[in-house]
């Protein structure tokens, strides 16, 4: 809890205007709230949902800055005002972001592909279901951001995107069927 603060703490006034640093931080954090998660119910996370965790939440910090950054382009401005990215740096955050997000789907393969897996599902080959999907998700997410249509926070906008919900039902569902 005191590293999540600090860490806060020094996002809130200064990291939040270094280039990089500040969506790393932030996926950081999110990735904090996991553990935390796990320390509240007892379970510690495994290796293989921190991967996932943070790469994932890299992406969706990216998308973020992304977004931001086509607002500063359509206001016919070079610089993100506090930010140190400019306009010049949308395709670069674009494969950062890309990269980042299917590399949380090869984190989320290689558990599946793990011996910790057999032991916890009867027909852990029905899992590979999950990756397509995620794809999908990643990809569509970052398509709707690079149209500029993704004016909210990605968090946001999967818990309340139809879309992702079917996505997410459909993934229960694998899970519950390999069981």
């Amino acid at each position: 809890l005191s590293v999540y603060y600090a860490a806060t703490l020094a996002y809130s006034l200064r990291l939040k205007r270094v280039i990089l640093i500040d969506v790393l931080v932030l996926a950081g954090l999110y990735t904090l709230r996991v553990i935390a998660g796990g320390a509240a119910t007892g379970l510690g996370p495994s290796f293989w949902l921190l991967g996932f965790s943070m790469f994932l939440f890299l992406s969706l910090a990216l998308v973020k800055r992304y977004s931001e950054l086509l607002l500063v382009q359509a206001q016919e401005q070079e610089t993100a005002a506090g930010r140190g990215y400019q306009v010049v740096d949308l395709e670069t955050l674009a494969h950062f972001g890309v990269a980042s997000g299917y590399a949380s789907v090869l984190v989320l393969a290689l558990y599946i592909d793990s011996a910790a897996v057999d032991t916890l599902y009867r027909y852990p080959e029905v899992l590979w279901l999950i990756c397509p999907l995620f794809l999908y998700w990643i990809s569509r997410v970052w398509l709707l951001t690079r149209r500029d249509m993704m004016h909210e926070d990605p968090i946001l906008f999967a818990i309340e995107d139809r879309r992702s919900h079917w996505l997410i039902a459909v993934m229960v569902g694998v899970v519950w069927a390999a069981a």
